[in-house]
């Protein structure tokens, strides 16, 4: 961390992945893969927090708590900058007064996609009540360096749609949002496999946040390990930088001084 610090809003992480805590068969077997991703930070659906102290038995949040992990809320579900706000401020309070939100506007039930009209009005008003806002977004690089000129701590381009496994699609303009933007660029939504996640991470993307690819994989806890080990392995490729691709063959051993047969 002290050489490669991964930073959002300040604050400096070890692990370079972020997971979710939906669609797995149990919170107990949530908490172990969250355990086994080795992950820092986790998001919280604000809508899935049973707010009422006597159902509370059974919460996330009784599993994940803030001692142990960053919790980041998320406005998942939401389908207006009005209501993505409101579940924002929601969060907040319930969460004591935190400000890192994950921020979600989406266009229908159906996709899943970013609605970008009201995403960027949200993430305007959000800002300037004094949250620190990872922004869930579309990969065109328009939208991603005005959010980022709003004050957005995090760019969070999606893969492919939510839930899919499709992986990256269009990595080209992933690449652009990477040159372009300073604040940390995460990969959300899409991944499916642990070589997703290398390729992300090698390419330049400062983290992956990623839920299904683990919660209905066949073994959560065996994913979770190689979704670890691959942010690890991809970000340690990328810096140390690979090799340019060449056409032709480049031989590793020396032509100079060999013997003729």
């Amino acid at each position: 961390m002290e050489t490669d610090p991964f930073i959002i809003a300040g604050k400096a992480y070890n692990s370079r992945l972020l997971v979710g805590t939906g669609k797995y068969s149990s919170e107990k077997q949530a908490l172990e893969a969250i355990k086994a991703s080795n992950s820092e930070i986790v998001t919280v659906a604000i809508r899935r927090v049973e707010l009422d102290s006597e159902n509370k038995s059974d919460s996330i949040l009784n599993y994940i708590t803030p001692e142990k992990y960053k919790i980041l809320p998320n406005t998942a579900g939401c389908f207006s900058a009005k209501e993505a706000i409101r579940i924002a401020c929601l969060g907040r309070e319930l969460l004591n007064g935190e400000n890192l939100i994950k921020l979600e506007v989406l266009k229908d039930k159906e996709t899943l996609m970013p609605l970008m009209s009201e995403t960027v009005v949200a993430a305007k008003e959000l800002v300037l009540l004094g949250f620190e806002v990872m922004v869930y977004c579309t990969d065109e690089i328009d939208y991603a360096i005005n959010l980022e000129d709003i004050g957005c701590v995090a760019i969070m381009p999606l893969a492919s749609p939510i839930g899919s496994g499709q992986g990256i699609i269009n990595p080209d303009s992933i690449n652009k949002i990477i040159k372009k933007i300073s604040c940390p660029v995460i990969i959300d939504a899409g991944i499916g496999a642990a070589s997703e996640v290398s390729v992300a991470m090698e390419m330049g993307c400062d983290g992956v946040l990623l839920n299904t690819a683990i919660a209905k994989s066949n073994n959560p806890v065996l994913m979770a390990e190689a979704m670890r080990d691959a942010a690890i392995s991809g970000r340690k490729c990328f810096l140390a930088g690979r090799i340019p691709v060449k056409k032709i063959a480049d031989p590793s051993s020396p032509t100079k001084g060999i013997v003729d047969s």
